[in-house]
Formats: structure tokens, sequence, C-alpha cells
């Protein structure tokens, strides 16, 4: 009986047990599986992204492939990057979206739009044959790392010996941009004169055979005490024969081929529908930037009703400062004004940057309730790139060692105007790009692979909104400084017109110049500069535009909906945690937001 009586009681308690043990939901069972899948094809996606561009890769701070620089315009890559892109679209579009998370549901819409649209701009032949400009190359950006101030670091030996690695992948890559520009002379592909006569000093600036001032030679210049006296005599000896043997012969023999042969097959027209599918290409390049389905005609129709409102604005102000002229006598007298150009040092022009940060920063609270930690500069563009390039912002590294850099080309000092220097700054520091690229970098909640994404529509339409906001954060108490923001705001507005005339509208170079003297205050010599970058980029100057109206027709519609509850902190939160993101996607998410607020 006592047995009988143990074991009744035994069995109790594991049916006891078994009725304390969770049921198995198989639902939940299967999403976690698919979450499981879904993160591993994220990662594997990022992982295989910077294998195929290590230039990426140390720009994000991650250090494992400085050594590398694929020959991005040879068919072997071109193969590899288009099965990669298949690859990964095939696999995402397999995952059951009903199993995702809202974080998760936007990462794959995200990743499929990244993969479409890559692939079809593959499928235009304009930037293989036409790999080499005066402002968006990789040459460009290859002469900022190799002057040791960018992003490639020259901390160890190792680093200084993966660098000169990099070169010859480098230089490889810069013969296969001859040869490429040879075959798209033969079919229609080639730069408009205008832009090649821009290109050849930049080259030319590269042959000189003074060694130790040569770009090149920057990280010798600048050794770290660990270093013994035999390791910097080797070092500095095999970077002179690199820049010697191999770098400024490879630049003489581009320049050559630049200006004896390229030139004279220079087109004289300017818009990119000369070239061949270049209308289709252009429609690619609208949606590729601004990521939406907007037709050339429809921006270029309101690039004129932007530019008719904002010069009513401008009338006020001019009113304001008692100027009797016309508007377009007071952008004349804004662009000479002397007492509008105070420097006579470069050094100065820095400083006064710092300066309007220290006015903003005890603002910045009211407006946001969240501020990056990464570390922020102010700096001079380098002096090889100084005279084609405009005002612009290189972020910090992923793991916060490198400071996001806001840099300032100042070719002549004493005629630098400081109009527009309150809103240069809200655009390309803070709380422009900056806050957006550092805080997408610093979100944890953030698939690696969409902390280094970038949508123009978004991150350059959130850095124009962030001009916007100006005199929230005590600044713009000068009529010209905010004269200066309705310049830029103008400045973007022209834009819209100009590019879709150029591009889309048979307009010359000179129609575009000219156009945009008569409707903005910027000096001829930086309208000149702008207009040719337009060129050489289509549809890439649409996206400020497009981007600042979305974000504050958000913002109204989240003010009008939500009352009292509106917060312009959360709202700013709601905005730039997403990372950046195609337009329609951030509509969504705002949308999301509005309904579960009110």
């Amino acid at each position: 009986m006592l047995k009988n009586n143990i074991l009744l009681f035994f069995l109790a308690l594991s049916l006891l047990g078994c009725k304390n043990e969770p049921e198995k939901n198989p639902v939940q069972d299967e999403k976690a599986q698919v979450s499981a899948k879904f993160d591993t094809i994220l990662n594997n996606y990022y992982e295989d992204g910077l294998k195929l561009n290590p230039i990426s890769a140390t720009t994000s701070g991650d250090m494992r492939y400085n050594d590398q620089f694929p020959d991005f315009l040879s068919e072997d890559y071109e193969d590899s990057l288009r099965n990669y892109y298949t690859q990964y679209r095939d696999e995402v579009n397999a995952i059951n979206t009903e199993h995702l998370s809202d974080t998760e549901k936007m990462s794959k819409d995200i990743l499929l739009w990244e993969c479409n649209m890559n692939l079809a701009t593959m499928e235009f032949k304009k930037q293989k044959y036409m790999p080499i400009d005066q402002m968006w190359s990789v040459n460009l950006f290859m002469g900022q790392l190799a002057s040791g101030a960018g992003a490639q670091p020259f901390k160890t030996v190792e680093d200084y010996e993966n660098w000169m690695k990099r070169v010859e992948g480098y230089l490889t890559w810069m013969d296969s941009a001859e040869k490429n520009m040879r075959e798209g002379m033969e079919q229609g592909y080639v730069l408009p004169a205008s832009l090649i006569q821009k290109v050849i000093p930049q080259m030319e600036s590269m042959t000189g055979s003074d060694v130790e001032n040569h770009l090149f030679y920057g990280p010798i210049n600048n050794f770290p005490d660990s270093f013994s006296d035999e390791e910097k005599k080797r070092l500095t000896e095999e970077y002179k024969t690199m820049i010697t043997e191999k770098v400024i012969p490879q630049y003489k023999k581009i320049h050559s081929f630049l200006k004896q042969d390229y030139l004279p097959k220079g087109r004289e027209s300017s818009g990119i529908a000369d070239i061949p599918e270049g209308e289709a290409y252009y429609k690619h390049q609208i949606k590729f930037y601004t990521t939406t389905d907007m037709t050339a005609e429809e921006i270029h129709q309101l690039g004129l009703d932007e530019v008719a409102r904002i010069s009513r604005e401008m009338e006020k102000v001019k009113e304001e400062v008692g100027y009797e002229g016309d508007l377009k006598s007071f952008f004349n007298h804004v662009r000479e004004s002397k007492e509008l150009m105070p420097f006579t040092k470069p050094e100065e022009v820095i400083t006064n940057f710092e300066e309007i940060h220290k006015t903003m920063k005890p603002n910045i609270d009211k407006l946001f309730s969240v501020t990056p930690e990464t570390e922020f500069e102010v700096r001079r563009t380098e002096e090889f790139r100084e005279n084609s390039a405009s005002a612009e912002y290189n972020p910090g590294s992923l793991d916060g060692t490198r400071p996001g850099i806001f840099y300032v080309p100042i070719p002549d000092a004493p005629s630098y105007n400081t109009y527009s220097d309150e809103s240069l700054f809200l655009h390309e520091a803070i709380p422009g790009h900056h806050y957006q690229i550092s805080l997408t970098q610093e979100n944890e909640n953030l698939p690696d692979f969409r902390k280094t994404l970038w949508y123009s529509g978004y991150g350059e339409g959130w850095a124009l909104y962030s001009e916007s906001l100006g005199k929230e954060l005590g600044l713009y108490t000068d009529p010209y400084q905010y004269f200066g923001t309705l310049g830029a705001e103008m400045h973007r507005a022209v834009r819209l017109v100009v590019d879709t005339g150029l591009h889309s509208k048979g307009w010359t170079r000179e129609e575009a110049i000219q156009y945009s003297l008569d409707n903005e205050a910027e000096p001829e010599a930086s309208v000149i500069s702008e207009i040719e970058r337009y060129m050489a980029n289509p549809g890439q100057a649409l996206s400020y535009k497009i981007g600042q109206l979305k974000i504050q027709e958000l913002r109204e519609r989240a003010k009008s909906e939500l009352g009292d509850n509106f917060d312009i902190r959360e709202y700013h939160k709601e905005v730039l945690e997403t990372g950046c993101v195609p337009l329609q996607l951030l509509e969504n998410k705002i949308d999301n937001w509005i309904a579960e607020t009110k």
C-alpha cells in the first residue's frame, strides 16, 4: 500500500510538472525561425557588400580590407556585383513578410529597393564609359585618402603597407578607366568639353616631380612617434619609389590622354539626353535620387513655383535692410558686399563656423531629445581639390574613433562671403548631416547594412529641412543671415529648374548659368561650378528640395492631426531613428506614428 501511494505521489508530481510547462506555439516558433533566417540574410548581405566594396568598409571604420582596391570597372567585378544583388533579392523575396516585425519589414523593403535599383543602374553604360569627372569620381576620393587626413588609417606600419597595396589596385582601376573612356568615345559616351577642362588640371596637379611635396607623400610627413628610425627610413624609401615609378607615371599617362585624345572628342552639348539612352538614364536618375516616381516635367514646374514663392520672401528682406533697387541688383549687392567678406585668413572662416555652433548649443534640447555621441570637427577642404569642391560632410566611423568632419573650401579667404554661413552649418553639420548620419550609425536597433545606406532624397532632404530650424536654434537674427537661408533654399529650388532644364529640355550650360544668376545670390564662379556639377551627375541635385518638402509636409500633417499632443522633439526622433530610407517608407512610418499617438 505504501509503495502504491509513493508511486501515485510521483505520478501526480509528474502530471503537475507537465501542466506547468508552457505549451509550444507553432506560430511563434515559425516567426522566430523566419526572423533568425532573415537576420542571417541581412548580415550576409552586409558582409558580402564590404568584401565587394572595401573602400566602403574603410569609410565605415571596418579596417579588414584596407589593403584592397578592386577594379570596379572590370567585367569580372560587374558580374560579381550583378550576382550579389540578384542572389540577395531572391533570398529576401522568399521570406514570408507576415512573420517579420515592423522594423524587419522596413529592412526587407529597403533591401529590395537596394537590389532592384542597383540592378537597374547596371543596365546603363554611362558609369562604365564615363567613370571620371571633375567632382564625383573615385580618383578625387583617393586623393583624400592619400593625404593621410581621410578615412584610411596611418597609425601602424601595417597601415602604411596596406596603403601601398591599395594604391596598386587603384592604379589598375585608372588603366581600366582610360580603356573604358576610349571605348566610350567610340560609342558616344563622353563628357561635355567644359567638364573635361576641369578634370585636366586635377590630374596635372598629381604629375609634379617634387616627391616630398606630392599629395601621396602626405603620410610620410606624419609618422607616429612609435615608429622606429629603421621603419621610418624603409617606408620613406618605399613611398618615394611608389610615387616616382608608379603614381606619377600613371597620372601623366591619363593626363595626356584627357588632354590630347579625350578633350577633342568632348561634347558641346550639356545634358545627359545627348548620350545613348540618355533620356531613359535621366528618368532612372530621378527615381534613384529622389526615391519618388515624379517626372522631369512635374519637378521642373515645382521648381518654378518654389522660385516664385521664395522670391517673394526675399523681397521682404530687401525692404527690411532698406535696399531700394530691384531683387536682382540686391543679389549683386550681397555677392559683392565687402562687409560680408570680413576675413583675411582661412583660419578665420573656420573659427566663424565654430562660433555659430556655440550660439546654437543652448537651444538644441528644445528640438531634439536624442543627440549623437560621435565627435565633430570643421576643417578646410584640401588644397588639391578645393577649387572645384563644395562644402561637404564626411561621416565619422561606425566605431566612433573617427569624427564627423565638415569640410569648407576656402581657396581665397578675402573673397569668402559669410552671408550663408549659418544655413550652411545647419545643413552640412548640425543638425543636418552630422545628426542624421551619426544617429543612424549609433542606432543599435538597425541592422548593420542600414547604417551605411544613403538615399539622397531623405539625407539631403533632412539637411535642407534643418536649415529651416535656424530661428528656433537662436540663429538668423541678422537679416543678411536670414537672407542667406532663403538664398540656400532658392539655390535648391533653382536646381529643380536647371537640372531638368539641362537634362530633359535641352538647355545649354550657358542658359542654366544665366537662370541661376538671375534668381539667386551665388557668385558667378560658384554658379558655374554648380551647373557643371549637375552636368556631371544628373538628378542628384533634385533630391534636396524634394526631400525637404516631404519632411515639412509630414511635420505639418502630424502637427495638424495631433494638435496638443504634437511634440517637435518626438517628431524629429521619429524621422531620424529610421536611418536613411526612401521617402515613401518614411511617410508610412510617420503616418503609423500619428495613428498610434492620437
